[in-house]
């Protein structure tokens, strides 16, 4: 069960990482853009480490507060669950 819980964060991580780099690349070409509810909604059932990375390689929604504080925030609560049960 740990196994399939650690995939689960490993897998929508990528996803949430992916978005991030495809939502920045939808807003330089001025196209449309992936709801942010859709982001967050990623980065809260697995994602938020690979969102917040996504974040910071990518420079995308480093303006808005929001992101800039609550990715971290869910990326150490996900991080603290595999680490937890890693061990």
């Amino acid at each position: 069960m740990s196994a399939i819980i650690l995939y689960w964060i490993l897998l929508m991580s990528a996803i949430g990482f992916v978005l991030m780099g495809y939502d920045k690349r939808k807003a330089i070409n001025h196209e449309w853009r992936i709801r942010e509810r859709t982001l967050w909604l990623v980065a809260l059932f697995g994602g938020g480490i690979g969102s917040y990375i996504g974040m910071r390689i990518f420079r995308h929604k480093t303006q808005h507060t929001s992101f800039v504080f609550g990715l971290p925030a869910i990326a150490v609560v996900y991080a603290v669950i595999s680490l937890a049960i890693y061990q």
